[in-house]
């Protein structure tokens, strides 16, 4: 069948257009369509990029979401060594705090020195060495897929604490898993579609957080109301009474581990800088100060609210609550907050904990965002599968996107969608990424200053290395605090992940590698073949064979000959018999095969043809069929392809497919003319058949 189809043009203009049969829509692309949307072209790219608007809600709302489970871990951590420990909750806020104004301000500077995208790996990758940049872009990895499950697994347990159904708690994984899928399909209709989606749940989430803090607040300061939160007349039991100082030093330092889960995030924006809208550094700067400056805010009034209505959260309910005959359902701090300002019954109280559950769902998005372009970076540089690279047909890393869906449920599964599990996997391979990025940057502006001499920006220089080196040193502390405190409870199980990933992204490197030098072309001639064997497969004598055999003989090869292996006296006779009664004009060789088998015998026969002359070179023509629907693929051609698969290891032999194409497969293609047809607008002559034909690269264009 013609690639080409020449039909009449008509509408705008006259002429003739010729429709690739190729590139009209099957019932695969059809359906395709239906969930992503129309593709983009490439030079549509600049349109996705993202105002600070719309860039806010897509980078920013893992950090913005960690209000949501970040006072959780501090004071369930607490918790352990009784009610008396919720006092010291603001001061280890604080501390947080503090954390999250210098690496904010940290990567400010970042944005500004690298804004291509590498973020955290271009920095290290540039200024410490390519070891580790790829020590960086392993934990960042992992950290991303962690921030899918956790931020998932989080919000569905908001989701069941607002509403009654005690079939959101019996089916969380499959929810969380139904939630990760539902953001892989927007996130693979474009950024800014997803971004548009996401911007009006995260700003109401702004908007109803700080609107609960504030009431909360004028009701206690101003009104004068004595607000007590739903667990404030519990009696907690602490899981170890009698701490020794070390112990409650090192208790301390595991509840700020946890707190610091609200950081996560944060490297997301030096990532995403390419999808910024220009000018790229300034607006990436601005939205990470503006995320900085609103976590900080909600962090803070979440902690303070919890303190002053006496909220009490545990880590094990069942154990350190002593609730009487009736076991106490504890429901997450946020939702416990909402019912004391709102009041219990009330439809703010079920607004807020809806859009924290919905909030924390979007979170994710932050990974899917980071995720896929880190991938496409270290893709690239051939440090990943160069798939990964590739963009979409809504211009979106497809391939990252579904992988990071993947790891994430697995993930979701294994540890059954439960927050408090998955946390200690967290936030470790964020600061491993925190500490040597401010290393890299720290060199950055060293062998910047060698060579500056104006003064102004000398200062301006040593002023973002102080930063840098401030950093440094706080995410470095941080990053020996998280590793003591979280190593046993299974941050041991995030490291490991990072050394394999590792591992393999070294291997794969070395793979690239060793192929690009063996393909390396030499400044020698070609050596050209002493001659040509064209070997025919023969099953039946039929169409297919008899144009296998018309296309061998017009290649013009030095000797020619028609295989077939008995595996069926009577079959080998009647091909015998057909092929003398045609008189064709190639011989016709009969391969025994004892044991009925036919790959191994056409194999030993094609070395046997060859073996005689190192030069010489075997071509192997394969009679194909071209079936139309799927499962015909599964009646025909199975030996064909295990016959290729083994020939294609074969030095010195080409397989030359010759395809007939059966009814089935000319009607299909009748059919998507029919129907590129009635949806191709007519804008005159768009293609030459002849030149279609004839030009194998514009062939190639067009079918990719």
């Amino acid at each position: 069948m013609p690639l080409w189809r020449t039909v009449s043009g008509a509408g705008n203009g006259p002429g003739r257009a010729a429709v690739p049969l190729a590139t009209v829509a099957s019932t695969t692309s059809l359906a395709k369509r239906l969930l992503l949307g129309r593709p983009f072209r490439s030079d549509k790219l600049q349109h996705t990029l993202l105002p600070k608007r719309i860039a806010l809600p897509v980078f920013a709302s893992d950090a913005l979401s960690s209000v949501a489970y970040a006072p959780d871990e501090i004071l369930l951590t607490l918790s352990i060594a009784g009610a008396s420990a919720f006092a010291i909750s603001p001061w280890v806020t604080l501390a947080v705090a503090v954390v999250m104004v210098t690496v904010v301000a940290s990567y400010r500077q970042n944005v500004h020195a690298y804004p291509s995208g590498g973020g955290d790996y271009e920095v290290a990758t540039v200024n410490i060495g390519p070891r580790a940049g790829l020590g960086v872009a392993s934990a960042l990895l992992v950290d991303y897929i962690l921030t899918v499950a956790v931020s998932i697994s989080s919000g569905v347990s908001n989701l069941a604490s607002v509403l009654p159904w005690d079939s959101i708690g019996t089916h969380k994984v499959e929810i969380a898993v139904g939630a990760v899928l539902l953001l892989t399909a927007l996130n693979l209709r474009g950024l800014r579609e997803s971004g548009t989606a996401f911007a009006v749940p995260t700003y109401l989430f702004i908007v109803v957080m700080v609107g609960m803090i504030l009431t909360g607040l004028f009701r206690v300061f101003v009104l004068g109301t004595d607000l007590r939160a739903p667990s404030a007349g519990l009696t907690i039991t602490a899981e170890e009474s009698h701490l020794t100082s070390f112990a409650f030093v090192f208790l301390l330092l595991r509840t700020f581990s946890s707190g610091c889960a609200a950081l996560t995030g944060v490297e997301a924006i030096s990532n995403g800088v390419p999808a910024f809208k220009p000018p790229k550094s300034k607006n990436a700067a601005t939205t990470l100060l503006l995320l900085g400056g609103i976590a900080i805010v909600m962090l803070f009034g979440i902690i303070a609210l919890a303190r002053l209505t006496h909220l009490q959260y545990v880590e094990d309910p069942t154990t350190q609550i002593l609730a009487g005959p009736v076991a106490y359902e504890q429901k997450t701090v946020t939702a416990q907050l909402a019912e004391t300002v709102f009041g219990h019954g009330s439809w703010l109280v079920v607004l807020v904990g809806g859009i924290t559950a919905l909030i924390l769902f979007l979170a994710a998005n932050t990974a899917f965002n980071g995720f896929p372009v880190l991938g496409s970076i270290l893709a690239q540089d051939r440090y990943l599968p160069r798939q990964f690279h590739t963009r979409g047909d809504r211009l979106a890393f497809s391939n990252g996107i579904v992988f990071l869906a993947g790891a994430a449920i697995v993930l979701i599964v294994a540890f059954q969608a439960e927050t408090t599990r998955l946390i200690q996997l967290y936030i470790v391979g964020v600061f491993v990424s925190f500490t040597l990025s401010q290393g890299g940057m720290i060199r950055h502006w060293n062998r910047l200053l060698k060579i500056q001499r104006d003064p102004e920006r000398r200062r301006r220089m040593i002023r973002s290395r102080a930063i840098n080196a401030f950093g440094m040193g706080l995410t470095g502390a941080v990053l020996i605090v998280v590793l003591i405190t979280k190593f046993l409870l299974g941050a041991w199980i995030a490291i490991a992940a990072m050394v394999v990933i590792y591992g393999l992204m070294l291997a794969i490197h070395k793979h690239y590698t060793r192929v690009a030098e063996e393909l390396q072309p030499t400044e020698e001639r070609p050596v050209l073949p002493s001659r040509n064997h064209a070997v025919i497969l023969v099953s039946k004598v039929h169409q297919p064979t008899l144009r296998a055999a018309a296309y061998a003989q017009a290649t013009r090869p030095d000797t020619i000959t028609a295989v077939t292996v008995n595996v069926d006296d009577k079959d080998t006779r009647a091909i015998q018999t057909e092929w003398e009664r045609r008189e064709l004009p190639v011989p016709l060789t009969v391969i025994d095969s004892p044991y009925r088998e036919i790959t191994k015998p056409i194999i030993d026969y094609v070395k046997s043809v060859r073996r005689a002359s190192p030069r010489d070179v075997v071509t192997v023509f394969v009679p194909e069929y071209v079936v139309g629907r799927w499962w015909e693929n599964l009646l025909h051609n199975q030996s064909a392809l295990r016959i290729k698969g083994r020939l294609l290891f074969e030095p010195g032999v080409m397989v030359t497919s010759v395809p007939w194409q059966l009814r089935s497969s000319q009607d299909r293609d009748l059919d998507r003319l029919d129907r590129g047809l009635s949806r191709a607008p007519a804008r005159g002559p768009r293609f030459h058949p002849v030149e279609a034909r004839t030009d194998p690269d514009q062939n190639d264009n067009e079918d990719s």
